[in-house]
């Protein structure tokens, strides 16, 4: 299974998403790793801006302790702006990240993801966009990607919100080729799953 993170999102290695267990063993390192954050910054409501706008865009912070893309420099006066803060906030956040062995780990090796959402109809690819009853459930990927399956469709991309930074967490597939009514139906019956959306 492959984990990368961007707003700690979970992307499945696609020959093992029917993998339940392994979904939830990675669902639960990020959970931990996110309660590490909010116990570090949690008399800092200002720099846990920051923090999570970093996790959100996949930025890291490099050894001089400036937020880099990549080997792509982006300014501390930009992020400031983004989000409605003092530049020394982003500034101090980082500084404290530099000096945290802990938080260097996360943020040197946060990496962002090519998410074909926005791009899929263009390529000739199917999007499924599940919004769940309850985000905390577990097994709905399991579930969702052996239907998708037993209708012949290959996933190309599966991409979780993660519940702990975004307000209404979806679950997108993105799949070869377009998504049939009868896959739509079979999606919705699926315990867990409030609505289903294709496009």
């Amino acid at each position: 299974m492959i984990i990368t993170l961007k707003a700690f999102k979970i992307i499945h290695d696609l020959h093992n998403l029917h993998h339940d267990n392994t979904f939830v063993l990675s669902t639960t390192i990020l959970v931990a790793m996110w309660n590490v954050l909010q116990e570090k910054f949690r008399n800092h409501p200002a720099q846990e801006k920051v923090v999570r706008l970093l996790l959100e865009r996949g930025f890291q912070i490099n050894t001089e302790g400036r937020v880099v893309s990549g080997n792509i420099e982006i300014a501390h006066t930009q992020i400031a702006n983004e989000i409605s803060v003092d530049r020394r906030v982003v500034d101090a956040t980082c500084a404290t990240i530099l000096k945290d062995a802990q938080l260097m780990q996360i943020f040197r090796n946060v990496r962002t993801i090519p998410f074909l959402r926005e791009v899929a109809p263009y390529l000739g690819l199917g999007v499924i966009v599940i919004t769940p009853d309850n985000a905390a459930r577990k097994g709905l990927l399991g579930s969702v990607s052996t239907e998708v399956s037993e209708h012949g469709i290959t996933i190309r991309q599966a991409v979780s919100d993660d519940p702990y930074l975004t307000e209404d967490p979806k679950l997108t597939i993105i799949t070869e080729g377009k998504v049939s009514g009868e896959l739509v139906n079979a999606l919705t019956r699926i315990k867990g799953v409030q609505s289903v959306t294709v496009y």
